[in-house]
C-alpha cells in the first residue's frame, strides 16, 4: 500500500508538471508521513536529516566546479580553435565538418563533463558552420546533440561523481578511467552513421569550397585547449590532486586562458557565467538532495527487497535480467535525465548488481551508456533540447536523423556486455 503510493505520488506529480525533484521529494515525505502515522510529527523528521544527508558528500563538491569549467570554456573561445585546428587535420569535403563536430565534441567532454555546456559551446560554433556547408539545420543540431551525449563517459563526468556516491565500491577514479575506452568508442561510433547519412544524402556540398585552416597556425591557436584535459587527468593520475581538486585547477586554468591568453573574457563576464554555472548547479544539487528523502524511503519501507526478489526469480537468468534492466532503462531514458535516472534507480538496482556479483565499475559504466543514449534519445533529450534550440528546428525533425546513432552507440553498450574489458582494462592497468 506505501510502496504503491510512493511510486503513484510520484509519477502523478511529474505528470502535472511539478519537478523532477521536488516529486521525488514530495513522494518521499508522503510515504515517510503514511508509515509513521502513529510517530510525533509523523516522522517527517527523517526528511530534513536526509536531504541534508543527500547533500553532504565531498564528491559532490566536482559538480558545481566542473558546470563552472563548462560555462568558462563555452566563453573562453577554445571551442572555436579546436574546430579550426580539426579541420585544419581531416580537411574539407562531404561529411567532415560531422566529423569534427563529434571529435571536438569528445574533447571538450574531457574538460567539462556536461552535456548540455558541451552541447552548447560545440553547437555555437558548428551549427553555423555546417549551415554554411549546406547541412540541413536538423541534421546538424541531431550531430552535435548525439555527440555532446559523449561527454558523460569521458572523463570527467558528473554522471560517474554522482554513481560514485550511491555506490560507495566504484571510487570516482577508476569510474573515470573505465569511462574512457568506451567513450571513444562511443564517438567512433557516431562517425560512422553520421558520414554515411552526409554522404548518402548528399549534404555539405559547398563545405569544399570554404577554405583549410593552416595547420600550424591553428595547432599554435588550440594548444591552451589540448593541454586542458592532459592537466586535469594527468594531475589525477600523478596524484597532484583529487578529482574534486582537479575540477578548482581546471576552473582557474579556463580563467587564465580566457583573460589572458585569448583575451575573449573580462571581468564583466564573470558574473553572468558564475550566475549560470550556480543555477544549473543547484538545480543538479537540489534533485540529489530531494533524491535522498526518495531513497530513504524506498529502503526503509522495504520496497527494494520485494522487487529485487522479483526480478531475480523471474526465471530469465542473468543476461535475461540484464536486458529486462536495459528495455526499462530506454523507456525510463526518454522522459527523465541521467542524474535523475541514476538516483531513483541506483538503490533499486543495486541489490540486483551484488545478487549476481557484477563488477560495480563495468555496471556503472553500463549505466552510464545507457544515459547517453537517454540524453539525445526523444522526447525529453537535454543535449537534443540544447542544440535544437541553437539550429532553431524543432526536435521532432531531428527523428530521421537520429535513429542510425543511437542504434550505432547502442552496439557500443552490446559491445561493452560481451566484453566488460573494454571498460575494466584501463582502471586494472592504472592500479585502480
Amino acid at each position: 500500500m506505501i510502496a504503491t503510493l510512493l511510486f503513484a505520488v510520484f509519477i502523478i506529480t511529474m505528470l502535472l508538471g511539478v519537478p523532477i525533484g521536488a516529486s521525488l521529494g514530495l513522494a518521499g515525505a508522503a510515504a515517510i508521513a503514511l508509515a509513521n502515522a502513529e510517530a510525533p510529527w509523523f516522522g517527517l523528521l527523517a526528511v530534513p536529516q536526509n536531504f541534508y544527508a543527500g547533500l553532504g558528500k565531498y564528491p559532490l563538491l566536482a559538480i558545481p566546479m566542473f558546470v563552472l569549467v563548462g560555462s568558462i570554456f563555452d566563453r573562453s573561445g577554445v571551442a572555436q580553435r579546436l574546430v579550426n585546428f580539426a579541420i585544419a587535420l581531416v580537411g574539407r569535403g562531404p561529411g567532415m565538418l560531422p566529423l569534427v563536430a563529434i571529435c571536438v565534441a569528445m574533447f571538450l567532454g574531457g574538460i567539462s563533463g556536461s552535456g548540455p555546456a558541451n552541447a552548447a559551446a560545440v553547437g555555437a560554433v558548428m551549427i553555423a558552420a555546417m549551415n554554411r556547408a549546406g547541412y540541413p539545420a536538423s541534421y546538424s543540431a541531431s550531430v552535435v546533440g548525439a555527440a555532446a551525449a559523449t561527454d558523460i563517459l569521458i572523463p570527467p563526468s558528473v554522471a560517474f561523481i554522482v554513481y560514485s556516491v550511491l555506490v560507495p565500491g566504484a571510487s570516482v577514479p577508476a569510474l573515470f578511467a573505465a569511462g574512457m575506452v568506451p567513450g571513444v568508442l562511443a564517438g567512433i561510433a557516431l562517425i560512422v552513421p553520421a558520414v554515411w547519412m552526409a554522404r548518402k544524402h548528399g549534404m555539405g556540398q559547398l563545405e569544399s569550397s570554404l577554405p583549410r585552416p593552416p595547420l600550424l597556425k591553428s595547432f599554435i591557436e588550440a594548444i591552451w585547449g589540448l593541454a586542458a584535459p592532459v592537466l586535469i587527468l594527468g594531475g589525477m593520475r600523478m596524484g597532484w590532486f583529487t578529482p574534486t581538486e582537479a575540477a578548482v585547477v581546471a576552473v582557474f586554468y579556463g580563467l587564465f586562458v580566457g583573460l589572458f591568453v585569448h583575451r575573449t573574457m573580462t571581468l564583466r563576464d564573470l558574473f553572468p557565467i558564475l550566475k549560470e554555472s550556480g543555477e544549473l548547479s543547484a538545480v543538479i544539487l537540489l534533485v540529489v538532495s530531494l533524491a535522498g528523502i526518495f531513497a530513504f524511503s524506498l529502503s526503509t519501507l522495504g520496497v527494494i527487497d520485494p522487487i529485487t526478489k522479483a526480478i531475480v526469480n523471474s526465471g530469465l537468468g542473468e543476461y535475461g535480467v540484464l536486458a529486462l534492466l536495459i528495455l526499462m532503462l530506454i523507456t525510463v531514458g526518454m522522459f527523465l535525465d541521467g542524474v535523475s535516472i541514476f538516483l531513483i534507480f541506483v538503490p533499486l538496482l543495486w541489490p540486483i548488481v551484488q545478487h549476481y556479483n557484477w563488477d560495480p565499475v563495468w555496471f556503472g559504466v553500463l549505466l552510464t551508456l545507457k544515459v547517453a543514449l537517454g540524453q539525445f534519445t526523444p522526447p525529453l533529450a537535454v543535449n537534443l533540447m540544447v542544440s535544437c534550440r541553437i539550429a532553431k528546428v524543432r526536435m521532432e525533425e531531428t527523428v530521421r536523423w537520429v535513429g542510425p546513432m543511437l542504434l550505432a552507440m547502442g552496439l557500443v553498450m552490446v559491445a561493452v556486455i560481451i566484453w566488460p574489458e573494454l571498460a575494466l582494462w584501463l582502471p586494472r592497468v592504472l592500479g585502480y
